[in-house]
C-alpha cells in the first residue's frame, strides 16, 4: 500500500468518527509537515521553533477542514495546499521579502486560504474558549487576525514575549484538545 492510500485511508475513516484512525492520521501527518517546514524555513533563515509552530497551525487546519476533503480526490494535494497556504501565511505575517522566498513560492505569497468556511471558523472559535484568556487571545490576533506581534500585545495587553510564548505554548495546548477530542 502506497503512503497516499495510506493516508487517505486513514482521512476516510477519521471522517467517520474513527478517533484511533484520526490520531494516527495527525502524528503522521505532523512528521512530514515538521520536514517540510524545517526544509522550506532553512532556505530563508528561519528556525525550528517557527516549523513547530506552522506544523501546529497545518494540524489545526487539516482537522477543523477534514470535512472539505472529498473522498474521491488524491489527499496529498488537499494536505499540501493547506502545508502550502499555512507557509504563505507565515510569510505575510512575518512581511518576508520577496527576495527571502524560494522562487516556486513567490507567486503565490498573495495568495488566499479559500478553504475556510464557517463551520471551521465557530469550532477554531470553540477551541479557543477552552485555553486562558490571554493565550486564545494572543492566538486569534496574530494568527487568525494576522496582526503582528507588536499589535498583539497591545490588544491583548501583555508583552510582546507574552504575545510569542502564549501562541507556542497556545497552539501545542490545541494541537492536544484536538487529539483528546479525537479520541472520543
Amino acid at each position: 500500500m502506497t503512503a497516499e492510500m495510506e493516508l487517505k485511508a486513514l482521512m476516510l475513516a477519521s471522517q467517520d468518527g474513527d478517533a484511533a484512525a484520526h490520531r494516527m492520521l495527525l502524528g503522521r501527518l505532523s512528521r512530514h509537515l515538521r520536514a517540510y517546514y524545517k526544509g522550506k524555513l532553512a532556505q530563508i533563515g528561519r528556525g525550528a521553533t517557527e516549523a513547530e509552530d506552522l506544523v501546529q497551525e497545518a494540524v489545526l487546519a487539516i482537522h477543523t477542514q477534514r470535512h472539505t476533503y472529498g473522498p474521491g480526490e488524491p489527499l496529498t494535494p488537499w494536505l499540501h495546499a493547506i502545508a502550502r497556504y499555512k507557509l504563505i501565511d507565515f510569510l505575510r505575517r512575518n512581511r518576508a521579502f520577496m527576495a527571502d522566498v524560494p522562487i516556486d513560492e513567490a507567486s503565490e505569497v498573495t495568495a488566499r486560504d479559500d478553504h475556510l468556511s464557517v463551520e471551521s471558523s465557530l469550532d477554531l472559535q470553540r477551541l479557543l474558549k477552552l485555553l486562558p484568556e490571554k493565550m486564545a487571545c494572543a492566538i486569534e490576533a496574530v494568527k487568525v487576525d494576522g496582526l503582528s506581534v507588536a499589535e498583539a500585545a497591545r490588544r491583548c495587553r501583555i508583552s510582546e514575549s507574552s504575545v510569542k510564548v502564549n501562541i507556542h505554548r497556545g497552539l501545542r495546548a490545541l494541537a492536544t484538545l484536538i487529539a483528546q477530542r479525537a479520541q472520543t
